[in-house]
């Protein structure tokens, strides 16, 4: 072998573990392609190249030995895939690509700029409404056995128990506070000293597992 002929060949070799640059590439016989990736073929394990006219049709593959391979022309090497440039960033396909990324985004950011204003807009009506529900506890608590069995009390625990199952299905739910155990992440001590809760002096709340509001209680 020349030494022409072995200089080309570690050339060759080289070239088969460098990767493959994207973009479009000219064929000595005059077309435009365009270099889609590399790829190995699932059974001989060689390296192929995925390319594809310029103008459109159907995708090509070449071993990579080929694809960098020279080939003669009138009695002259010449390359058979000559890179010319990297794809155009303004192709249809690339505007494409990045119109379809731009609307995703949009679609998640708006979900959750939407999740975001569903979140406080309830909060801030669960301030207003949850001490109401709070008196009405209270002016039925504070009752005594005989009260208790007015009909006008019967008519606000009716109503106490359409606002629990209202408040339920929002995802709102009471902090369990008598008889427990202080938690700091849910309570707050506002006399006593201890471990237990002993009195609630304002219910807690959670909305969906986090907590909107502490339960103010008296531990012992």
């Amino acid at each position: 072998m020349s030494e022409k002929n072995k200089n080309q060949e570690v050339q060759l070799n080289e070239d088969l573990f460098a990767e493959i640059k994207p973009g479009i590439y000219h064929h000595f016989k005059g077309s435009d392609y365009k270099v889609i990736c590399e790829a190995h073929d699932h059974d001989s394990q060689e390296a192929i190249v995925v390319y594809a006219p310029v103008e459109g049709g159907n995708c090509w593959t070449r071993s990579k030995a080929d694809f960098l391979a020279e080939v003669e022309v009138d009695g002259k090497k010449k390359k058979r895939f000559e890179f010319l440039r990297e794809e155009e960033q303004n192709s249809w396909e690339n505007k494409y690509l990045r119109a379809l990324a731009d609307y995703q985004n949009l679609l998640k950011q708006s979900t959750k700029d939407r999740e975001e204003f569903v979140k406080y807009a309830l909060d801030d009506f669960l301030q207003n409404i949850l001490p109401i529900y709070d008196h009405l506890k209270l002016s039925v608590a504070g009752l005594s056995e005989e009260e208790g069995k007015n009909a006008w009390a019967q008519g606000v625990r009716h109503v106490l128990k359409q606002f629990s199952e209202v408040l339920s299905q929002h995802g709102i739910e009471e902090i369990k506070t008598v008889g427990e155990k202080f938690d700091h992440n849910t309570m707050e001590a506002i006399d006593g000293s201890g471990e237990t809760v002993k009195q609630e002096v304002m219910p807690g709340y959670k909305l969906n597992g986090k907590l909107i509001r502490p339960a103010k209680v008296i531990v012992e």
